[in-house]
Protein backbone atom coordinates (compact mmCIF):
# COMPACT_ATOMS: atom_id res chain seq x y z
CA UNK A 1 0.00 0.00 0.00
CA UNK A 2 1.08 3.57 -0.74
CA UNK A 3 0.00 6.47 1.48
CA UNK A 4 -0.72 9.94 0.06
CA UNK A 5 -1.49 13.20 1.76
CA UNK A 6 -4.81 14.51 0.44
CA UNK A 7 -3.24 17.72 -0.91
CA UNK A 8 -0.63 15.79 -2.92
CA UNK A 9 -3.21 13.38 -4.33
CA UNK A 10 -5.41 16.34 -5.30
CA UNK A 11 -2.45 17.98 -7.05
CA UNK A 12 -1.68 14.78 -8.97
CA UNK A 13 -5.29 14.32 -10.03
CA UNK A 14 -5.79 17.92 -11.14
CA UNK A 15 -2.56 17.87 -13.16
CA UNK A 16 -3.73 14.87 -15.19
CA UNK A 17 -7.04 16.44 -16.18
CA UNK A 18 -5.45 19.83 -16.84
CA UNK A 19 -2.87 18.15 -19.06
CA UNK A 20 -5.71 16.61 -21.05
CA UNK A 21 -7.17 20.05 -21.68
CA UNK A 22 -9.76 20.41 -18.94
CA UNK A 23 -9.82 24.08 -17.76
CA UNK A 24 -7.62 24.35 -14.67
CA UNK A 25 -10.42 25.53 -12.39
CA UNK A 26 -12.65 22.63 -13.44
CA UNK A 27 -9.77 20.15 -13.22
CA UNK A 28 -9.32 21.30 -9.62
CA UNK A 29 -13.01 20.81 -8.83
CA UNK A 30 -12.94 17.25 -10.21
CA UNK A 31 -9.72 16.47 -8.34
CA UNK A 32 -11.01 17.76 -5.00
CA UNK A 33 -14.24 15.83 -5.43
CA UNK A 34 -12.48 12.54 -6.17
CA UNK A 35 -10.09 12.93 -3.26
CA UNK A 36 -12.96 13.90 -0.96
CA UNK A 37 -14.60 10.59 -1.87
CA UNK A 38 -11.42 8.81 -0.76
CA UNK A 39 -11.38 10.86 2.44
CA UNK A 40 -14.98 9.87 3.17
CA UNK A 41 -14.01 6.20 2.86
CA UNK A 42 -15.68 5.69 -0.53
CA UNK A 43 -12.62 4.62 -2.52
CA UNK A 44 -14.93 3.31 -5.23
CA UNK A 45 -15.69 6.91 -6.21
CA UNK A 46 -12.24 8.36 -5.58
CA UNK A 47 -9.05 8.55 -7.61
CA UNK A 48 -9.54 5.01 -8.85
CA UNK A 49 -11.80 6.75 -11.40
CA UNK A 50 -8.98 8.79 -13.00
CA UNK A 51 -8.17 6.24 -15.70
CA UNK A 52 -11.86 5.69 -16.41
CA UNK A 53 -12.53 9.43 -16.68
CA UNK A 54 -9.67 9.89 -19.15
CA UNK A 55 -11.17 7.07 -21.21
CA UNK A 56 -14.50 8.94 -21.13
CA UNK A 57 -12.71 12.01 -22.48
CA UNK A 58 -11.06 9.92 -25.20
CA UNK A 59 -14.45 8.58 -26.31
CA UNK A 60 -16.08 12.01 -26.09
CA UNK A 61 -18.48 10.61 -23.51
CA UNK A 62 -17.37 13.57 -21.36
CA UNK A 63 -16.60 17.04 -22.69
CA UNK A 64 -13.49 18.75 -21.26
CA UNK A 65 -15.33 21.99 -20.41
CA UNK A 66 -18.56 21.67 -18.44
CA UNK A 67 -21.40 24.10 -19.23
CA UNK A 68 -24.73 24.31 -17.41
CA UNK A 69 -27.89 25.56 -19.16
CA UNK A 70 -31.29 26.52 -17.75
CA UNK A 71 -34.11 24.70 -19.56
CA UNK A 72 -36.95 25.80 -17.29
CA UNK A 73 -37.04 28.40 -14.53
CA UNK A 74 -40.34 28.49 -12.64
CA UNK A 75 -39.38 29.83 -9.22
CA UNK A 76 -38.86 26.80 -6.98
CA UNK A 77 -38.85 24.48 -10.01
CA UNK A 78 -35.67 24.25 -12.03
CA UNK A 79 -34.85 22.07 -15.02
CA UNK A 80 -31.15 22.20 -15.88
CA UNK A 81 -29.06 20.54 -18.57
CA UNK A 82 -25.35 20.08 -18.95
CA UNK A 83 -23.29 19.48 -22.04
CA UNK A 84 -22.00 16.10 -20.80
CA UNK A 85 -19.16 17.90 -19.02
CA UNK A 86 -17.74 16.59 -15.75
CA UNK A 87 -20.52 15.88 -13.29
CA UNK A 88 -18.51 17.14 -10.34
CA UNK A 89 -18.59 20.60 -11.95
CA UNK A 90 -22.19 20.45 -13.20
CA UNK A 91 -23.46 18.98 -9.94
CA UNK A 92 -21.89 21.78 -7.92
CA UNK A 93 -23.26 24.48 -10.24
CA UNK A 94 -26.73 22.91 -10.15
CA UNK A 95 -26.75 22.60 -6.36
CA UNK A 96 -25.71 26.22 -5.96
CA UNK A 97 -28.80 27.22 -7.95
CA UNK A 98 -31.05 24.77 -6.13
CA UNK A 99 -29.87 25.90 -2.70
CA UNK A 100 -30.46 29.55 -3.59
CA UNK A 101 -34.03 28.75 -4.73
CA UNK A 102 -34.76 26.69 -1.62
CA UNK A 103 -33.66 29.59 0.56
CA UNK A 104 -35.92 31.91 -1.44
CA UNK A 105 -39.03 29.72 -1.68
CA UNK A 106 -38.58 27.21 1.14
CA UNK A 107 -38.06 24.35 -1.29
CA UNK A 108 -36.72 23.56 -4.73
CA UNK A 109 -37.52 20.72 -7.11
CA UNK A 110 -34.61 20.42 -9.51
CA UNK A 111 -33.92 18.22 -12.49
CA UNK A 112 -30.48 17.89 -14.05
CA UNK A 113 -29.73 15.91 -17.19
CA UNK A 114 -26.87 15.57 -19.71
CA UNK A 115 -24.27 15.42 -16.95
CA UNK A 116 -21.07 13.44 -16.89
CA UNK A 117 -20.58 11.04 -13.97
CA UNK A 118 -21.67 12.93 -10.85
CA UNK A 119 -19.18 11.09 -8.67
CA UNK A 120 -20.04 10.41 -5.04
CA UNK A 121 -23.68 11.45 -4.83
CA UNK A 122 -23.32 12.15 -1.11
CA UNK A 123 -21.42 15.31 -2.06
CA UNK A 124 -24.68 16.97 -3.14
CA UNK A 125 -26.64 16.54 0.11
CA UNK A 126 -23.46 17.64 1.89
CA UNK A 127 -23.73 20.96 0.04
CA UNK A 128 -27.36 21.32 1.10
CA UNK A 129 -26.62 20.40 4.71
CA UNK A 130 -23.82 22.98 4.84
CA UNK A 131 -26.48 25.55 3.92
CA UNK A 132 -28.80 24.31 6.70
CA UNK A 133 -31.11 22.52 4.26
CA UNK A 134 -32.44 19.00 3.81
CA UNK A 135 -32.10 17.32 0.43
CA UNK A 136 -33.02 14.08 -1.35
CA UNK A 137 -31.50 12.93 -4.64
CA UNK A 138 -32.40 10.24 -7.18
CA UNK A 139 -29.84 9.40 -9.89
CA UNK A 140 -29.60 7.24 -13.02
CA UNK A 141 -27.03 6.79 -15.76
CA UNK A 142 -28.87 8.57 -18.58
CA UNK A 143 -29.72 5.35 -20.37
CA UNK A 144 -26.20 3.87 -20.36
CA UNK A 145 -24.16 2.27 -17.59
CA UNK A 146 -26.24 -0.89 -17.42
CA UNK A 147 -24.56 -3.12 -14.82
CA UNK A 148 -27.44 -4.43 -12.67
CA UNK A 149 -29.79 -7.31 -13.36
CA UNK A 150 -33.50 -6.62 -12.65
CA UNK A 151 -34.93 -8.76 -9.87
CA UNK A 152 -35.35 -12.25 -11.28
CA UNK A 153 -33.31 -11.40 -14.39
CA UNK A 154 -29.94 -12.79 -15.44
CA UNK A 155 -28.36 -9.97 -17.45
CA UNK A 156 -27.51 -6.28 -17.17
CA UNK A 157 -30.58 -4.12 -17.76
CA UNK A 158 -30.36 -1.37 -15.06
CA UNK A 159 -27.77 0.99 -13.65
CA UNK A 160 -26.80 1.11 -9.97
CA UNK A 161 -29.25 4.05 -9.64
CA UNK A 162 -28.01 5.67 -6.42
CA UNK A 163 -30.11 7.45 -3.83
CA UNK A 164 -28.79 10.06 -1.40
CA UNK A 165 -30.17 12.36 1.29
CA UNK A 166 -28.86 14.66 3.98
CA UNK A 167 -30.19 16.27 7.16
CA UNK A 168 -28.27 18.86 9.20
CA UNK A 169 -27.79 18.13 12.91
CA UNK A 170 -26.13 21.05 14.71
CA UNK A 171 -23.07 20.07 16.71
CA UNK A 172 -22.79 16.63 15.11
CA UNK A 173 -21.88 15.15 11.76
CA UNK A 174 -24.92 15.50 9.49
CA UNK A 175 -27.18 12.61 8.73
CA UNK A 176 -25.99 11.46 5.32
CA UNK A 177 -27.42 8.60 3.29
CA UNK A 178 -25.60 7.69 0.09
CA UNK A 179 -26.39 4.27 -1.28
CA UNK A 180 -26.40 2.42 -4.53
CA UNK A 181 -29.59 0.46 -5.10
CA UNK A 182 -27.41 -2.45 -6.18
CA UNK A 183 -26.14 -4.77 -3.46
CA UNK A 184 -22.65 -3.35 -3.99
CA UNK A 185 -21.44 -0.41 -6.06
CA UNK A 186 -19.66 -1.31 -9.29
CA UNK A 187 -16.70 0.78 -8.13
CA UNK A 188 -16.37 -1.33 -4.99
CA UNK A 189 -16.10 -4.44 -7.16
CA UNK A 190 -13.35 -2.59 -9.05
CA UNK A 191 -11.55 -1.88 -5.76
CA UNK A 192 -11.75 -5.57 -4.78
CA UNK A 193 -10.51 -6.59 -8.23
CA UNK A 194 -7.49 -4.27 -8.02
CA UNK A 195 -6.63 -5.57 -4.55
CA UNK A 196 -6.96 -9.19 -5.66
CA UNK A 197 -9.74 -9.78 -3.15
CA UNK A 198 -13.22 -11.24 -3.22
CA UNK A 199 -16.66 -9.71 -2.82
CA UNK A 200 -19.43 -10.58 -0.42
CA UNK A 201 -21.80 -13.36 -1.33
CA UNK A 202 -25.12 -12.30 -2.83
CA UNK A 203 -23.91 -9.22 -4.66
CA UNK A 204 -22.90 -10.41 -8.14
CA UNK A 205 -23.96 -13.06 -10.62
CA UNK A 206 -21.77 -14.53 -13.37
CA UNK A 207 -22.60 -14.92 -17.06
CA UNK A 208 -24.79 -17.92 -16.24
CA UNK A 209 -26.83 -16.09 -13.62
CA UNK A 210 -25.12 -17.89 -10.75
CA UNK A 211 -24.06 -15.98 -7.63
CA UNK A 212 -20.28 -15.47 -7.46
CA UNK A 213 -17.73 -13.88 -5.12
CA UNK A 214 -15.07 -13.44 -7.82
CA UNK A 215 -14.92 -9.76 -8.94
CA UNK A 216 -13.48 -10.78 -12.31
CA UNK A 217 -16.87 -12.31 -13.18
CA UNK A 218 -18.20 -8.76 -13.19
CA UNK A 219 -15.17 -6.74 -14.26
CA UNK A 220 -14.94 -8.33 -17.68
CA UNK A 221 -18.51 -7.34 -18.51
CA UNK A 222 -19.97 -10.82 -18.36
CA UNK A 223 -21.81 -10.86 -15.04
CA UNK A 224 -24.12 -8.37 -13.34
CA UNK A 225 -24.75 -6.78 -9.97
CA UNK A 226 -27.80 -7.76 -7.95
CA UNK A 227 -30.14 -5.31 -6.19
CA UNK A 228 -29.83 -4.84 -2.45
CA UNK A 229 -32.65 -6.49 -0.53
CA UNK A 230 -33.96 -8.45 -3.48
CA UNK A 231 -37.26 -7.09 -4.79
CA UNK A 232 -37.17 -4.13 -2.36
CA UNK A 233 -33.92 -2.70 -3.71
CA UNK A 234 -35.15 -3.43 -7.22
CA UNK A 235 -38.22 -1.29 -6.57
CA UNK A 236 -36.15 1.61 -5.21
CA UNK A 237 -33.74 1.38 -8.15
CA UNK A 238 -36.68 1.32 -10.56
CA UNK A 239 -38.04 4.51 -8.95
CA UNK A 240 -34.64 6.23 -9.20
CA UNK A 241 -34.51 5.47 -12.92
CA UNK A 242 -38.01 6.86 -13.50
CA UNK A 243 -37.50 10.07 -11.48
CA UNK A 244 -33.93 10.79 -12.59
CA UNK A 245 -34.63 9.65 -16.13
CA UNK A 246 -38.12 10.08 -17.52
CA UNK A 247 -39.05 12.97 -15.20
CA UNK A 248 -35.96 15.07 -16.02
CA UNK A 249 -36.14 14.39 -19.75
CA UNK A 250 -33.30 11.87 -19.75
CA UNK A 251 -33.67 8.26 -20.85
CA UNK A 252 -34.14 5.43 -18.39
CA UNK A 253 -31.90 2.43 -19.05
CA UNK A 254 -31.97 1.90 -22.81
CA UNK A 255 -30.59 -0.98 -24.89
CA UNK A 256 -29.14 1.30 -27.59
CA UNK A 257 -27.39 3.85 -25.35
CA UNK A 258 -23.74 3.15 -24.53
CA UNK A 259 -22.63 6.56 -23.21
CA UNK A 260 -22.30 6.53 -19.42
CA UNK A 261 -23.64 9.81 -18.03
CA UNK A 262 -25.93 10.89 -15.19
CA UNK A 263 -29.26 12.57 -14.60
CA UNK A 264 -30.50 13.60 -11.16
CA UNK A 265 -33.79 14.67 -9.61
CA UNK A 266 -33.33 16.60 -6.37
CA UNK A 267 -35.67 17.82 -3.64
CA UNK A 268 -34.13 20.57 -1.51
CA UNK A 269 -36.04 21.76 1.57
CA UNK A 270 -35.69 24.40 4.25
CA UNK A 271 -36.71 22.52 7.45
CA UNK A 272 -37.82 25.82 9.02
CA UNK A 273 -40.75 25.80 6.57
CA UNK A 274 -42.12 22.62 8.14
CA UNK A 275 -41.21 22.75 11.82
CA UNK A 276 -39.76 25.03 14.44
CA UNK A 277 -35.99 24.65 13.86
CA UNK A 278 -35.12 24.18 17.52
CA UNK A 279 -37.81 21.52 17.93
CA UNK A 280 -36.78 19.79 14.68
CA UNK A 281 -33.12 19.58 15.67
CA UNK A 282 -33.97 18.58 19.24
CA UNK A 283 -36.11 15.68 18.05
CA UNK A 284 -33.51 14.57 15.47
CA UNK A 285 -30.83 14.64 18.17
CA UNK A 286 -33.03 12.75 20.65
CA UNK A 287 -33.70 10.06 18.06
CA UNK A 288 -30.00 9.69 17.23
CA UNK A 289 -29.12 9.41 20.93
CA UNK A 290 -31.86 6.82 21.44
CA UNK A 291 -30.50 4.64 18.61
CA UNK A 292 -26.88 5.01 19.67
CA UNK A 293 -27.74 3.99 23.24
CA UNK A 294 -28.74 0.53 22.02
CA UNK A 295 -26.44 -2.21 23.35
CA UNK A 296 -24.35 -3.41 20.38
CA UNK A 297 -24.92 -6.93 19.19
CA UNK A 298 -22.04 -9.40 18.84
CA UNK A 299 -19.52 -8.31 16.23
CA UNK A 300 -20.25 -4.59 16.65
CA UNK A 301 -18.58 -2.06 18.93
CA UNK A 302 -21.33 0.55 18.80
CA UNK A 303 -24.35 1.80 16.87
CA UNK A 304 -23.58 4.48 14.29
CA UNK A 305 -26.08 6.65 12.47
CA UNK A 306 -25.91 7.30 8.69
CA UNK A 307 -23.14 9.80 8.01
CA UNK A 308 -21.03 8.97 11.08
CA UNK A 309 -18.79 6.44 9.26
CA UNK A 310 -17.96 9.02 6.55
CA UNK A 311 -17.22 11.72 9.12
CA UNK A 312 -14.91 9.41 11.06
CA UNK A 313 -13.18 8.22 7.90
CA UNK A 314 -12.57 11.79 6.77
CA UNK A 315 -11.13 12.78 10.13
CA UNK A 316 -8.83 9.75 10.20
CA UNK A 317 -7.66 9.94 6.58
CA UNK A 318 -7.13 13.69 6.72
CA UNK A 319 -4.73 13.07 9.60
CA UNK A 320 -3.11 9.82 8.46
CA UNK A 321 -3.29 9.99 4.67
CA UNK A 322 -5.10 8.05 1.96
CA UNK A 323 -4.01 4.51 1.15
CA UNK A 324 -3.87 3.34 -2.45
CA UNK A 325 -3.13 -0.20 -3.56
CA UNK A 326 -0.30 -0.71 -6.05
CA UNK A 327 -2.62 -1.55 -8.95
CA UNK A 328 -4.63 1.66 -8.54
CA UNK A 329 -1.49 3.78 -8.24
CA UNK A 330 0.07 2.14 -11.30
CA UNK A 331 -3.08 2.95 -13.31
CA UNK A 332 -2.83 6.58 -12.20
CA UNK A 333 0.91 6.77 -12.91
CA UNK A 334 0.50 5.23 -16.36
CA UNK A 335 -2.30 7.66 -17.16
CA UNK A 336 -0.11 10.57 -16.09
CA UNK A 337 2.87 9.28 -18.07
CA UNK A 338 0.76 9.54 -21.21
CA UNK A 339 0.93 13.34 -20.72
CA UNK A 340 4.58 13.38 -19.66
CA UNK A 341 3.72 13.63 -15.98
CA UNK A 342 5.50 11.92 -13.10
CA UNK A 343 5.56 12.46 -9.35
CA UNK A 344 7.90 12.21 -6.42
CA UNK A 345 6.28 9.64 -4.14
CA UNK A 346 8.53 10.78 -1.34
CA UNK A 347 6.12 13.69 -0.93
CA UNK A 348 3.47 11.22 0.17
Amino acid sequence: MLIFQPSHLTEITASIFAAYGVPSDQAGIVARSLVKANLAGHDSHGVIRIKEYVEYLDRHDVEPRAELHVVKDAGPILQLAGNFGFGQVLGALAMERGIARAREHGFCLMGLNRSGHLGRIGEWPEMAVAAGLVSIHFVNTHGGGKIVAPFGGAERRMSANPFAAGVPVPGRPPVLIDISTSAIAGGKVHVAYNKGGSIADGCVIDRNGQVTTDPSDFMHGLGALLNFGGHKGYAVGFLCDILAGALTGAPCSHPDIKRVANAMFSVILDPAQFADPSAFYAEATRYIDYLKASPPRPGFDEVLYPGEPEARAEEYRSRNGIQLDATTWNEIAETGARFGLSWDLAKG
